[in-house]
């Protein structure tokens, strides 16, 4: 065989050796966004008004599939287990991904080490809702009914072992109270089952808004940092005497392994299509705080954020074998 056939024959190869950007042809084809958790919810509504941002400026679809249910965590069971590490499967991130592996004796994946972390983008704003028509017009009403019948009232989350149950079961162990929980596949299925009065109170993010400001349900607190501008009357737990800020921020990550030019071409395009008009009206609409976090930050926050998941587990004996 001559030399010059040999090079020629050896040339696909070779070329297809090479990383994805590296042939300028990052993407070549439509990227799956998975979000695992039910369409229509906030995170939901933001993600698809980014990924359509995104889809332009990348010249291929960002195909948005919804994979709610198991507390979350099927957007990251997919990137660990059938993913290519090619950049065109990336997934909304979330702590509960973090928490789970200290949370089980099964196999599942290191928090750290099994992904590639890309962006940190936000966080959830979690509030405490009962319908208009209840007897409770405060925390302090509804933890002390709770209070007077042990396991008899109940409170919706978006799923077991989320940050949000956990901190529930934070604040009734503090006030000496007990409760029913009920876990849902995202809080849009919650609000169903509150305006159903199926259950009687919501400890989740602000999917339950439009049913607060259209008078269905009642705010009894929000877990954000400060009060939020267009509810101002509702406490923060902080006002509360709780000392405690929650907002789980969030992000976006891809299977371990991603080429850290393919990486830093997929946070580049995310993070201006998040600072674009469509995602940043979602954010204002549901005031949504900015977490953002570039890819080297995101990893080191997921790697203390895996030590603090770790002892908090313990601590509560937290399991779900």
């Amino acid at each position: 065989m001559t030399t010059g056939r040999r090079a020629a024959l050896a040339l696909p190869l070779s070329t297809l050796c090479l990383p994805a950007l590296g042939q300028g042809s990052f993407p070549n084809r439509p990227i799956r966004f998975l979000i695992p958790w039910p369409a229509g919810g906030v995170i939901d509504a933001y993600l698809r008004a980014m990924a359509e941002v995104a889809s332009r400026e990348f010249g291929q679809p960002v195909v948005v599939e919804n994979r709610p249910g198991s507390r979350g965590l099927l957007a990251a069971v997919h990137l660990t287990t059938q993913a290519r590490p090619d950049g065109y499967t990336v997934a909304h991130h979330h702590l509960s991904v973090i928490r789970h592996p200290f949370m089980t004796k099964q196999a599942s994946w290191d928090p750290v080490n099994d992904f590639t972390y890309i962006m940190q983008q936000s966080g959830f704003v979690f509030g405490v809702v009962v319908r208009s028509d209840s007897p409770w017009r405060s925390m302090k009403e509804l933890i002390e009914a709770a209070k007077q019948q042990p396991g008899r009232l109940s409170y919706a989350t978006s799923g077991i072992a989320t940050s949000n149950h956990i901190a529930t079961e934070d604040i009734l162990a503090r006030e000496g109270a007990q409760m029913i929980h009920v876990p849902f596949r995202g809080t849009t299925e919650g609000v169903a089952a509150l305006l159903g009065r199926q259950v009687d109170s919501i400890w989740d993010s602000s999917a339950w808004r439009p049913q607060v400001e259209n008078g269905d349900f009642r705010l009894l607190s929000v877990w954000t940092r400060e009060r939020l501008r267009s509810f101002p009357d509702a406490p923060t737990l902080r006002d509360l005497g709780y000392d405690m800020v929650v907002t789980s921020p969030f992000g976006i990550a891809g299977p371990k392994g991603l080429d850290p030019e393919v990486t830093q071409k997929l946070h580049d395009v995310f993070r201006r299509a998040t600072l674009g008009e469509p995602a940043q009206a979602v954010m204002r609409r549901w005031e949504m705080p900015d977490e953002y976090l570039g890819p080297r930050e995101y990893l080191a926050f997921a790697t203390e954020r895996a030590a603090y998941e770790r002892e908090m587990v313990a601590r509560l004996q937290l399991s779900i074998d």
